[in-house]
């Protein structure tokens, strides 16, 4: 009886006990678990990625590369390989296994030790989405309860969409769609059934078992989920068989999906983002869209390597980059050191394997093995200064030693793949294309390499001399003060008192140090006069010159009215310059360089949207309104200067620009600064207007003869003859722009058909201009009465 009593007893405790639990967990179920209504509208964490503008990915920036899909976007495949290999009771249980949960707990008390067994896909998203890893008895409770909640609050596919885009795959690839990239280079429905398993096998150690890390035992876990997914029926044998024998990649396809590699403008558009959304921008998902033209950004990198080891190669061969000798008679070493060495501006590393007088024998990365002959490397004299190499070479082996790590040049033909000795340029360079009727920047190329010689963008960063490149500015400020083509200027010696320091007098000379006595104001700057310049900054009033550069954008601020102005003897970086240039091109309207054009959010659509930019002749010139241009100097000064500059390619410093590409249409200055310090040029053609500039990051000489129109203009020419469209008639001056003839010799006018005469622009709008005094000798009273009914 006693017995009975105490069986009573406890049973009534073990229900009280038990009710007492379910009282605690309905407590804990309702008050103490997070909502779990937000998972529906969940926001993942999305990298930044940057594209060009037709959409093309430019660069990819953030910790978690992450794509979100929808349950119907991902193949039955996938899900039934995460289903064999995670929880294949999914579709059937509350959200918690209750069997697993059981074989768990005699696994406890077998062995003493806590696992994570039992644990189903929605507890997993649980422990994601609101609980950390850590292993404690109250978070596994926890776990299990918000589970049941999650399960009963969405449907199965729901969870599973959520779990497949959150996990983590190994090597930044969150989610199912990120690590197909990866991984295969694929999209979903792209994936075969032991690239499926593969996936499904990761969540357990994403960091030991993925196919790169560890071959090995990623071929186990994929091997253990085919195994699973064949006992549940999902595929057959054959399919099994087929399948385990699947080799694995060997790569990684991080950047497979970059399709315009134009890697300045895409860190110019992060900083952008960033200094706007702070860290947040990296994981926010935008997409921005930049206004570079992948084609014409191509262009532009493929011409500044060109210019910039055409230059390298004018200076000689300063030898091989390292000697591998003690790695030739270890072919799998030789070949494994080869893939870890970066390709540089598109120049291969490679391997002399042998080398006599005629040839060298070597082995190039991804290429194998080429000879070259002495026509590879007959420029590589041996460099002695910037000014001096040894004498060409006569053999081979006069070059290359065997050991020695080098690189090589591929070009491609219709014969083939050709390949030349190169080096890594130590010269480096900027071009920048700008679309002058809005400031939209089409290309931009910061230096030879980003990823090996620096991220420092010289197209934004670099402040240089732009020497005679500064001119055109001094030449529109002369043209707006009554000087005209046709002005006489004396080019001959001028000592300017305190020209340096106060008791240093300055003896400015022209290049060559030649004088030409009285030129034309047009001749001038063809030939890029020094001493004309400085009469000219004379003339106008250097404070003016400040004051009208200004006008153009450049940083002004900085500088002092100074004479060696006229020169070019205060900084600014070649983005300052081609958008200067973009005045003369676009008919006198100051454009403000820009680069991203739209931001969007996948959860709130557009979130900034560059606006449409209006060429605007009412506006002030210091408006802050980006959709406005404002009028900075004439139509009729910036037609006589788009003149003038067609001049300079005409006949003139630039002349190499005119006998490659044939056109009348262009226009452009060269600049060569102190010691040919630095090498630019500037120009325009129908719709474009770019700048090159070459030099040396430490601000050392470039070299003899190495002027703007050796060094720089050829980077220019070459990108100028892929990107400038058919060349149309031939532009019509706007109105009150009028014509005369002239003597070249004396500037005076003469009649129409004198010997030797020449036709000139005039601005009939400007009060301070007029013609030119008549040459009595020469004029006729009926032609002088026709050029003076023209004002």
């Amino acid at each position: 009886m006693k017995l009975i009593k105490i069986i009573f007893y406890l049973v009534g405790l073990g229900l009280i006990l038990a009710l007492a639990g379910v009282g605690v967990l309905y407590h804990i179920y309702n008050t103490q678990l997070p909502s779990v209504d937000e998972l529906g509208e969940v926001r993942y964490q999305m990298p930044m990625r940057i594209h060009d503008r037709e959409g093309g990915l430019m660069a990819e920036f953030g910790d978690q590369r992450r794509f979100p899909v929808s349950f119907d976007e991902i193949p039955p495949v996938v899900v039934d390989a995460f289903v064999a290999a995670e929880d294949d009771r999914f579709f059937e249980h509350v959200g918690v296994d209750f069997l697993g949960l059981a074989r768990a707990a005699i696994e406890l008390v077998r062995t003493g030790e806590k696992s994570q067994g039992g644990s189903t896909i929605t507890m997993q998203v649980a422990r994601n989405f609101y609980l950390g890893r850590e292993k404690t008895y109250t978070r596994k409770l926890y776990e299990i309860l918000l589970a049941i909640k999650i399960d009963r609050a969405f449907s199965k596919e729901d969870i599973l969409a959520l779990y497949l885009n959150k996990i983590f795959m190994g090597h930044r690839a969150y989610g199912v769609k990120a690590a197909a990239q990866v991984y295969f280079d694929k999209d979903l429905p792209e994936l075969t059934v032991a690239e499926a398993a593969m996936l499904a096998a990761l969540p357990k150690a994403p960091s030991t078992t993925n196919p790169v890390s560890d071959p090995e035992r990623a071929l186990a876990r994929r091997a253990y989920v085919l195994g699973r997914m064949l006992k549940l029926g999902q595929i057959d044998q054959a399919t099994f068989d087929r399948s385990i024998d699947e080799p694995l990649p060997g790569r990684l396809y991080t950047s497979a999906e970059v399709v315009t590699r134009a890697p300045y403008a895409a860190e110019m558009a992060r900083r952008d983002l960033v200094e706007e959304y702070g860290d947040e921008a990296y994981e926010m998902g935008i997409a921005v869209q930049t206004s570079i033209d992948p084609e014409a950004q191509a262009s532009a990198t493929r011409a500044l390597r060109r210019a910039l080891i055409h230059y390298d190669r004018r200076h000689g061969y300063r030898g091989p980059e390292a000697d591998w000798s003690e790695w030739l008679d270890d072919r799998e070493a030789l070949e494994e050191q080869l893939a870890e060495t970066d390709r540089v501006g598109g120049l291969l590393p490679a391997v002399v394997l042998a080398v006599d007088a005629n040839e060298a024998r070597v082995l190039v990365r991804d290429a194998g093995e080429i000879n070259l002959g002495l026509e590879a490397m007959d420029w590589a004299c041996e460099y002695r200064d910037v000014d001096r190499c040894g004498p060409k070479p006569k053999a081979v082996d006069d070059v290359l030693e065997r050991g020695a790590l080098i690189r090589v040049e591929p070009t491609e033909s219709e014969e083939g793949t050709a390949y030349r000795l190169a080096q890594i340029p130590e010269v480096t360079g900027a071009f920048a294309a700008l679309d002058p009727s809005s400031g939209a920047i089409r290309a931009m190329v910061g230096g030879f390499d980003f990823f090996h010689d620096s991220e420092f963008n010289n197209v934004t960063r670099a402040e240089r001399q732009p020497g005679s490149g500064f001119k055109p500015y001094l030449y529109s400020a002369a043209l707006d003060q009554g000087f005209t083509w046709a002005s006489m200027i004396n080019d001959s010696p001028v000592v300017v008192e305190d020209g340096v320091r106060e008791g240093i007098d300055w003896r400015p000379s022209n290049y060559g140090r030649s004088f030409g006595g009285m030129r034309r104001m047009r001749e001038a700057l063809t030939r890029s006069v020094n001493l004309v310049s400085i009469r000219l900054a004379q003339a106008v009033g250097t404070p003016a010159v400040l004051d009208y550069a200004g006008r153009f954008g450049l940083p002004v601020d900085e500088w002092k009215p100074t004479l060696s102005m006229a020169l070019g003897s205060y900084t600014l970086t070649p983005l300052d310059q081609v958008a200067g240039f973009a005045v003369f091109a676009n008919g006198g309207y100051r454009v403000s360089p820009f680069l991203v054009t739209e931001v969007d959010n996948p959860d709130d659509g557009v979130i900034y949207s560059h606006p449409a930019v209006s060429l605007c002749d009412n506006c002030p010139a210091d408006t802050a309104d980006p959709s406005l241009a404002p009028r900075v100097i004439t139509a009729q000064n910036a037609f006589l200067m788009r003149s003038g500059l067609r001049s300079v390619v005409r006949e003139g410093t630039a002349v190499r620009a005119w006998r490659a590409l044939q056109r009348e249409d262009i226009g452009g200055k060269t600049g060569t600064t102190n010691d040919q310090r630095d090498a630019w040029f500037s120009g325009f053609g129908p719709g474009w207007v770019a700048v090159a500039w070459v030099g040396f990051a430490d601000n050392s000489e470039l070299g003899r003869r190495e002027t703007g129109g050796k060094a720089a203009l050829p980077m220019w020419i070459d990108f100028m003859g892929d990107v400038l469209p058919p060349a149309a008639e031939p532009e019509e001056p706007p109105e009150g722009i009028v014509t005369a003839w002239i003597d070249p010799d004396t500037g005076k006018r003469v009649p129409e058909g004198h010997p030797g005469a020449i036709r000139e622009y005039f601005d009939a709008t400007n009060p301070q201009a007029s013609l030119p005094e008549e040459d009595a000798a020469a004029a006729s009273g009926t032609s002088r009465e026709v050029i003076e009914n023209l004002f």
